[in-house]
């Protein structure tokens, strides 16, 4: 699977580093690839989202040698242990293929910051796929793909969806959220845990973790606060594990209102009346539904750009992924 040859773009400090590097389902990059010869190119990843991550496509039934077209599998059996067969002929089975191709890439698969699989799929599908059952011709929609349990048993923090998910405004930016989250995490674990290090990450994905839960927020806190008298390593998984069950949690208008009246509240000693009353009225008409988060967030880096403040400035919530995704356009 080529994990080489990942392009670099430069940080704001001037050092490069990789985009994040994001597993598809290769069909949804339109690769013709589906049992039948087809694709099922997402639009979003294809035209939207690619340029600002690197993409590694799978198909793991091709990779396990099946040929395009070939015939359907399906899932059967009991759902939390289904075996992979054919459709047709149900004497194919190739449960134990799948799961060895996806182990045997886990360690590729760990350099991933994201990873999007196919919906409804007997190998990728993440959720609610079609288990039938041996002796008739019945489904219950609550079986995994094989090839995606591995992946996500092998490997709980990466941020997973479908794309179906994608379709979702808001389950949308949530997992481009999780992708660069994750990436920054990956990044510090190859600079090196260190207590300086860890604290600085948790202080600026304050607003972050803040917008999905304060009470998972105080709990990170008070983890860290163990620091002095244990190793930065130690902390560091148990840390990772709740960030990430944190940030797949969803954020509706609420929970951003509360953080943008935190942030309000940082900088009302610095802006003039005129300024906190054009700013309420930004925050107001988003309470109100009448526009974007967007708004109140340029409105906000508005302020900062006249107001400097270095904390809010390197808080990832105001620049958690490229502008140019125009993700809180639509939430």
């Amino acid at each position: 699977m080529p994990l080489n040859d990942i392009p670099l773009r430069r940080s704001a400090s001037g050092s490069p580093h990789p985009l994040p590097t994001v597993g598809v389902s290769a069909c949804l990059l339109g690769y013709e690839v589906r049992y039948d010869g087809g694709h099922k190119r997402n639009a979003f990843l294809t035209d939207d989202l690619d340029g600002h991550v690197h993409y590694v496509s799978v198909c793991p039934e091709t990779a396990i040698g099946l040929g395009i077209p070939r015939p359907p599998i399906r899932l059967v059996g009991e759902p939390d242990r289904p075996r992979v067969v054919g459709v047709d002929d149900p004497s194919l089975d190739v449960t134990e293929q799948l799961q060895g191709f996806a182990g045997s890439q886990l360690k590729e698969l760990a350099r991933l910051s994201g990873y999007v699989l196919k919906k409804d799929s007997p190998s990728c599908g993440m959720g609610r796929v079609k288990v039938y059952a041996e002796s008739v011709n019945h489904a219950r929609r609550k079986g995994t793909g094989a090839f995606a349990r591995v992946l996500m048993r092998g490997l709980p923090l990466l941020p997973v969806t479908d794309e179906e998910c994608l379709n979702d405004a808001v389950l949308r930016e949530n997992f481009i959220n999780r992708v660069y989250v994750y990436q920054r995490w990956q990044q510090l674990l190859t600079e090196g845990i260190t207590t300086a290090r860890l604290m600085d990450f948790h202080t600026t994905h304050k607003y972050t973790v803040m917008a999905h839960s304060q009470a998972a927020y105080r709990r990170l806190g008070q983890l860290l606060a163990g620091l002095p008298g244990n190793s930065p390593d130690q902390i560091a998984g148990e840390y990772a594990e709740e960030l990430m069950h944190t940030l797949k949690r969803r954020v509706g208008r609420k929970r951003h209102l509360n953080v943008l009246r935190h942030i309000m509240g940082r900088l009302k000693k610095q802006i003039d009346n005129d300024d906190k009353a054009e700013l309420n009225a930004c925050v107001e008409a988003y309470r109100r539904g009448e526009t974007p988060l967007a708004v109140p967030i340029t409105r906000l880096k508005h302020y900062l750009r006249r107001h400097r403040d270095a904390c809010l400035e390197r808080q990832h919530y105001l620049h958690p992924y490229p502008e140019r995704l125009g993700l809180r356009n639509n939430i």
